[in-house]
């Protein structure tokens, strides 16, 4: 890479071949879904400064709005060419920030088209994408089995409360069929035995769903987030670095040497930008797997014991299960489960 921007051993440019084909890598998003997430950050024209100066000047001379809002507006009310003086700013501002962001938006597609039409090169950390990609398909593996436990949650619900009509329904009979009082009377109690346990098996369960969902919706999902504020970062990365390759590349006047410089100012901010996000992704995906194994290997542990012992009959075992991992019942009565309740 230009520059000696970063360590090989981590980070490398891949070139693209003509079929826009990195070699190893899978592209995992269309074309489409890439320029929406490029386009989808708009400018924000409600909170911006007054800049002197075009893309990429320095900071000098911004006003913030909120001071020309707050202690200034009352002179505008007196003096007319002051006023008119404030909307040209406020005009320019936000036709500056527009710019900005056309500018950004255009370097970007224009990478994005370079990268996946063969005519450019893109920067690769091949360990951490590695990571990524194998993220998003656990991800895709573990939302499978959610769907399937909330599944078996909804068909088991139905039949407990099956199994609790039918135990009234064999009580009422045992009481108005003397010659089989006995026989209806032994399976009412059965059918009530294995409501009581299947309402246990059904906290357990529910303990499982959740904790799962959790771990799928919340903490990979915040992960993917971050992972998502990285990639956009790489883009503008590469197409900032395009963008100053070129320019080297090219005659060496005085106005293109002043290009060159800004070139290299906005080159290093985006180089900044992607390199604490790469930091900040492998710090969360690190986490992410620790968490991971703690909250599966808990939640395995807990599933196994609840089902075996609710298909061998074991009441005691299954109630030592629930506390075990801290979890109460919550009494019968409301239309769906659960009867969950995590102390």
């Amino acid at each position: 890479m230009t520059d000696g921007m970063m360590s090989k051993a981590a980070t490398m440019e891949i070139p693209i071949n003509g079929n826009g084909d990195t070699g190893s890598l899978q592209e995992d998003d269309s074309l489409e879904q890439d320029l929406q997430q490029v386009m989808v950050s708009g400018p924000n024209l409600n909170e911006t400064s007054i800049v002197s100066g075009g893309y990429g000047g320095t900071t000098e001379g911004i006003i913030p709005t909120g001071n020309i809002k707050g202690s200034n507006m009352h002179q505008c009310h007196s003096s007319p060419s002051m006023s008119e003086e404030l909307s040209r700013g406020l005009a320019v501002e936000k036709f500056d920030v527009v710019k900005k962001w056309g500018i950004n938006t255009y370097k970007c597609t224009k990478q994005m088209f370079s990268e996946r039409f063969g005519r450019g090169s893109r920067t690769v950390d091949l360990e951490l994408e590695t990571q990524i990609e194998l993220l998003r398909d656990t991800k895709r593996k573990y939302e499978s089995v959610l769907q399937l436990a909330r599944a078996l949650t909804n068909h088991f619900y139905n039949m407990v409360q099956t199994q609790r009509a039918l135990g009234d329904a064999f009580s009422d009979l045992s009481q108005k069929s003397p010659e089989l009082q006995e026989e209806f009377g032994y399976n009412a109690e059965t059918q009530k035995l294995l409501c009581r346990n299947g309402e246990t098996l059904l906290g357990a369960v529910n303990f499982f769903v959740s904790s799962i969902n959790t771990l799928v919706n919340k903490t990979m999902e915040d992960t993917l987030m971050t992972v998502k504020l990285y990639e956009t970062a790489r883009l503008e990365y590469d197409a900032y670095r395009t963008d100053l390759d070129e320019l080297n590349m090219g005659p060496r006047d005085a106005a293109t040497l002043s290009r060159i410089d800004v070139a290299q100012q906005n080159f290093h901010i985006h180089k900044e930008k992607y390199e604490k996000l790469r930091g900040d992704v492998a710090i969360k995906l690190k986490f992410l797997e620790e968490n991971k194994i703690k909250v599966m290997h808990k939640q395995l542990l807990l599933f196994h014991n609840a089902i075996s012992a609710y298909f061998a009959g074991n009441q005691q075992q299954l109630e030592q299960t629930l506390k075990q991992f801290n979890i109460k019942l919550k009494t019968p009565g409301t239309d769906k489960p659960s009867w969950l309740e995590e102390q």
